[in-house]
């Protein structure tokens, strides 16, 4: 979709987007931890396929264990900074013209809020998917909000590449 109709005419398509990743992620991370009881030392990875792992790690970071929150105080500054742009995402959501930025917006927000909801309860974020060849691992353990950011990101980015070179095609025609 364009930039047709008011500003926030998708805000609802982002809002159930959001809604939808938080609670997923939050039901995730309960089953990891409860129904499978992968927080417990002695329960091995569950290995849904061979480069697929259902495990359980304690997250004090915010990406690539960057940011690490060792102590209450960095604790609560990274969620309250987290909560800053959580409502920038939200203000952004709200206004946004487009459907598929409004849709990407959601991801982000929704994979946000459902890392702050740990951070709050826990102290730390719950990361339970291991992808892996072998011993070696590409990426860091994540989880759902994770996922749901980096795709809602990636499609923020792919739509202003997309949108520059249609700009640019149309400049030099």
């Amino acid at each position: 979709m364009t930039e047709a109709g008011f500003p926030g005419r998708y805000r609802k398509l982002g809002i159930i987007a959001a809604v939808v990743v938080l609670l997923l992620d939050q039901y995730l991370k309960y089953f990891v931890t409860h129904t499978l009881d992968l927080a417990h030392p002695l329960t091995p990875p569950v290995v849904l396929a061979p480069f697929f792992s259902l495990t359980w790690a304690q997250n004090f970071g915010v990406s690539m264990g960057f940011l690490k929150a060792n102590t209450d105080l960095m604790r609560w500054l990274l969620t309250l900074l987290l909560v800053g742009i959580s409502g920038f995402v939200t203000w952004w959501m709200w206004r946004e013209r487009n459907r598929d930025d409004a849709f990407a917006l959601g991801l982000i927000l929704g994979g946000a809020l459902g890392n702050i909801v740990d951070r709050v309860r826990l102290g730390y974020v719950v990361d339970y998917a291991d992808f892996h060849i072998g011993e070696w691992r590409p990426f860091l353990i994540f989880n759902l909000a994770d996922g749901a950011i980096t795709i809602g990101v990636l499609i923020l980015l792919a739509r202003a590449l997309l949108l520059r070179e249609k700009t640019a095609s149309t400049e030099t025609n």
